[in-house]
């Protein structure tokens, strides 16, 4: 068995253990589901009027340690819709569970291990008694039912499982780090992003030191772009439903949507994605083949109505800039330009200091190919195609069935942080049913009409999500190139030293460095304190004696000090942020 399917039979027997171990603690509660998930697993109960604490954590744990010695086995047991009903006749979840699993053919089974069995498909370790024993619950959270907020609200228990203790130690470790990382608590810390109630849920506002790091990933992105030959539009916000009609979003994606406003009796949707609006950049005007391949980029700003429960900071919002880009070429041109697409990829990750990462091509799932659209010709030259471009890349990457687009083969990036975290950052997709539903159209060297194959890229993903993965990479110590003030410049008195302060201000800001003056009447202990919960890269302290040598005593945030005049410094700081340097 593969390490990651044993983890994930590992932790969905923990699950169950952790379920058996609350309702033997809580009687009255009622068990919905416990899978298995991304570094751990998760049970929602309904517990009625009881409301759980961490608190509760240490006798869980304890009653799950008691409980797994007597769990030798997981057992199977076939059941039919009547028993199962009957068995689960005062739990309202697994009710409708049941009914669903019948109506659609499936086969109701238990598993069951010592005094515990409830509904599943199975998945499990063969010994629990001797396999689970480094778990560990980690926090509480809210689950509306089925992920609907129509649905009741539940308590789900986040927690998780390694096969030795020395790995979920390492893992517990990890998880120190990144709460003293999290993207939420630095960005509220050094005022990056807000959001307001009153806006809405997953609309974040960039504020001005947010802006700022926002602007020069746009502007180095755009830089590049224009530098590997795309070329920039800009599209609306809002188009007639029927564009998304062509494009098959409609009904599908319905759901991912937001509700449509009406205008003149005509339904306008927020756009979702930037797709259908570049497809009809490529069919405003006659097309030759001396023009492909045509790379078409925007910074296009979508909005998806995703599901409240899956909201979380920067990482999953409704409203974000996407660093979009569709790729229009010939069919002998698709596998070099997917290849391209990958070097970019790599180019921004080396850049950024991001060494470890992966591709992932996601296929159609054999098991619900009635999602999928396409005639299957287009389907398995586009996975052969993609397959060929990423093997000659020589990126590392696997193949999961499941996850494709419903119009073709989906390959992420997947780049690890700093903290060895692992995100989702950007994708890069082979198209050949899109351009035939849009009728695009070229004209061949032999003067007949041919059909594109387009590639979908982002290699930044969203700005929202990708500088909340940046801010937990580097600990909000960003590069200088990227960072909301390079230098704070402290006067030690207001008085004697505040008009020099202002001169050093303005001369670095005329080279184009941003800076921070601090001239307040207080002690220097404090305004350094200041400086370094911003996380500035260079402090300069001026005294009397800086004043009088001409020279500054500059620190760096790493504790180095430095000392030069104020030319040498501006050209030192100069050349870092043209380099885009991650060394101080």
């Amino acid at each position: 068995m593969k390490n990651e399917e044993y983890l994930n039979h590992l932790r969905h027997s923990a699950a169950h253990l952790l379920a058996a171990a609350v309702l033997e603690l809580w009687p009255n509660a009622k068990k919905t589901i416990g899978p298995a998930i991304e570094n751990g697993f998760y049970f929602d109960f309904d517990f009625g009027d009881v409301k759980l604490s961490e608190e509760d954590f240490p006798a869980i744990e304890k009653k799950m340690k008691s409980i797994v010695q007597t769990w030798k086995g997981f057992e199977r047991i076939e059941v039919s819709k009547e028993q199962a009903l009957e068995d689960y006749k005062d739990n309202e979840y697994k009710t409708e569970l049941i009914n669903e699993f019948s109506q659609n053919g499936e086969t109701i089974t238990y598993y069951k291990s010592g005094n515990y069995s409830d509904l599943c498909e199975g998945g499990h370790v063969e010994q629990p008694s001797k396999e689970i024993k480094a778990f560990k619950i980690l926090s509480l959270a809210g689950a509306y039912w089925r992920g609907s907020e129509k649905n009741k609200m539940l308590t789900r228990i986040y927690a998780t499982a390694f096969p030795t203790q020395e790995e979920l130690d390492e893992y517990l470790n990890m998880l120190e780090e990144a709460k003293k990382r999290d993207h939420r608590k630095i960005g509220k810390e050094m005022q990056l992003f807000h959001f307001e109630e009153e806006i809405g849920q997953g609309l974040p506002i960039w504020l001005p030191n947010g802006n700022i790091i926002k602007e020069e990933l746009e502007g180095w992105a755009k830089k590049t772009e224009a530098e590997w030959d795309y070329q920039r539009v800009t599209t609306p916000v809002i188009t007639k439903e029927n564009l998304f009609f062509t494009s098959g979003h409609l009904p599908l994606y319905k759901d991912s949507m937001y509700a449509p406003i009406v205008i003149e009796e005509e339904n306008y949707y927020l756009k979702p994605m930037n797709c259908p609006f570049h497809h009809k950049v490529f069919s405003s005007s006659p097309r030759s083949y001396k023009e492909l391949p045509l790379r078409v980029c925007e910074y296009g700003l979508c909005h998806r109505y995703e599901d409240s429960g899956s909201l979380f900071g920067l990482m999953r919002v409704r409203g974000m800039d996407m660093n979009d880009a569709h790729i229009y070429c010939a069919m002998d041109q698709a596998v070099e330009e997917f290849i391209n697409v990958i070097k970019l990829h790599e180019y921004y990750y080396k850049m950024l200091g991001i060494t470890e990462y992966e591709m992932e091509l996601a296929l159609r799932n054999p098991e619900k190919m009635d999602k999928y659209h396409g005639e299957e010709s287009d389907w398995e030259l586009a996975e052969k195609m993609t397959i060929e471009a990423m093997e000659k890349s020589g990126v590392p990457f696997k193949i999961v069935h499941d996850g494709a687009a419903f119009y073709g083969p989906k390959m992420d990036f997947q780049i690890k942080s700093s903290i060895g975290r692992m995100f989702t950052a950007s994708t890069n997709q082979l198209d050949l049913y899109m351009p035939k539903k849009f009728d695009l159209k070229y004209i061949d060297k032999d003067g007949q009409e041919k059909t594109p194959v387009v590639l979908h890229r982002a290699p930044l993903g969203t700005h929202e999500r990708f500088i909340g993965f940046l801010i937990e990479h580097f600990g909000g110590n960003f590069p200088v190139w990227m960072h909301p003030s390079q230098v704070a410049i402290l006067a030690i008195s207001p008085d004697k030293h505040g008009d020099y302060a202002k001169e050093l201000q303005k001369k670095f800001r005329e080279a184009g460095i941003r800076v921070n003056l601090n001239i307040e009447a207080e002690t220097l202990g404090n305004k350094i304190r200041k400086a370094q919960g911003d996380r500035t890269p260079y402090m300069i302290v001026l005294g009397d004696k800086e004043i009088e040598s001409g020279n500054l005593a500059i620190r760096k945030r790493t504790g180095d000090n430095i000392n030069m005049s104020p030319d040498e410094f501006v050209a030192y700081v100069k050349e870092k942020i043209s380099s885009k340097s991650l060394e101080l």
